[in-house]
């Protein structure tokens, strides 16, 4: 049976993060903090919302269109109007997906041909590297450094852009290292990507979980001259909570658009209609409930970064700026990072993903998610301390 399966699968794994959340079911009471998937349950609004449509609308478990609901498509221009000052048309430019990993891989179906280049941060998000390899293309790691905060280093763009090069993928705040790109480092990446004609995919789970750097987030979809050059791809999965809805938008140059539908078509037909809904509800209601989220994530960031300091034998980090990851350095005596984080599961029932799957540089290092629970954390940290004891 092996020799008929495609070799860029075949080739694959999971995700370590959905692999180290699997494993960890084979074991009673473990603390996780591999997978980021928010505590938060769904605000109550876009609940009733969705509950009413269920009774009153009878498409809501049919198709829509594949590029979404129109009033979906309005609100999201809408509300990617107010967060750039970038107006754009809800038919011409407006996609509705189902989430951002659905976006991505849709984007990069349109703009691979097998061997074509992705330029990624390294570290960056394991599941990006994953999609490029998926549809045949080279993920090209372009290296953070660590030394000053895992910042980026424009100057080595260019020189990692080749003829193959076809896009760069951006998350910022970054995942996994909570780093925010400055707006002059972005300024320089979408002038880079003009001149040599390539897409930059801006990939946005986290803008909403800046906490007290708010004037350190630059959106790079809010400048115009860029808009040819500029995919930007929102989720509702972190900052409403709707990570099981699988919903985003993505907002695409006209030609780009075009060439996208066939594959969202082909892939999914379109974003489920009921999540559809919840999008709806989600973009008409003031969003009261975000100041709550990150609220409650700031104080869970103070308490991981505190339980990191108290373990400064183990783990040496960089506070994160914006997401709900924190990225430490593994100072511990171990192999490699997925050594540790097996070994960190079997023998004190605590779960991280290791850093080797986020790129190379992510090697020895693991990341951690806070957005669970307080109790989870302080557990977690109890089983490390007893683990490695000073």
């Amino acid at each position: 049976m092996a020799q008929r399966i495609a070799r860029n699968v075949a080739g694959m794994r999971i995700s370590a993060i959905k692999e180290m959340a699997m494993l960890a079911t084979r074991f009673e009471d473990v603390a996780s903090l591999t997978w980021g998937l928010p505590s938060f349950r769904t605000p109550a609004h876009i609940r009733a919302a969705v509950a009413k449509a269920l009774d009153a609308d009878p498409a809501l478990g049919m198709y829509s269109l594949p590029d979404g609901l129109p009033e979906l498509r309005r609100l999201a221009a809408r509300a990617h109007e107010q967060a750039t000052g970038v107006a754009v048309d809800p038919d011409a430019n407006i996609v509705i997906t189902a989430g951002n990993m659905q976006g991505i891989n849709t984007l990069l179906h349109v703009l691979l041909d097998p061997g074509d280049e992705v330029v990624i941060t390294d570290p960056g998000f394991a599941s990006h590297l994953q999609q490029i390899r998926l549809c045949g293309g080279v993920p090209i790691h372009w290296g953070l450094d660590e030394a000053t905060g895992w910042s980026l280093d424009v100057e080595a763009l260019p020189s990692l852009i080749g003829e193959r090069t076809r896009a760069i993928i951006l998350v910022t705040p970054s995942n996994p290292t909570g780093r925010i790109f400055r707006r002059e480092e972005l300024l320089r990446v979408g002038e880079i990507a003009r001149e040599r004609g390539l897409m930059v995919l801006i990939d946005d789970p986290y803008s909403h979980f800046v906490y007290e750097n708010t004037d350190l987030y630059f959106n790079l979809a809010s400048r115009p001259e860029f808009a040819e050059h500029i995919a930007y791809l929102f989720t509702f999965s972190k900052c409403h909570a709707m990570s099981g809805w699988r919903l985003g938008y993505a907002v695409l140059p006209e030609a780009i658009k075009s060439e996208a539908l066939k594959v969202h078509d082909a892939m999914v037909i379109c974003a489920p209609r009921v999540s559809q809904a919840a999008g709806i509800a989600a973009l008409s209601e003031p969003a009261d409930h975000l100041a709550e989220f990150e609220s409650t994530l700031s104080r869970r960031r103070d308490l991981i970064c505190a339980r990191l300091d108290a373990v400064d034998h183990v783990f040496e980090y960089v506070r994160p700026e914006g997401t709900y990851y924190v990225f430490p350095r593994i100072l511990a005596p171990h192999t490699d990072s997925t050594e540790f984080a097996l070994r960190l599961l079997r023998e004190a029932r605590v779960t991280v993903t290791p850093g080797v799957a986020f790129g190379p540089r992510g090697e020895g290092h693991v990341r951690m998610a806070f957005c669970v629970e307080d109790d989870v954390i302080e557990r977690a940290f109890d089983r490390i301390e007893a683990a490695f004891p000073r």
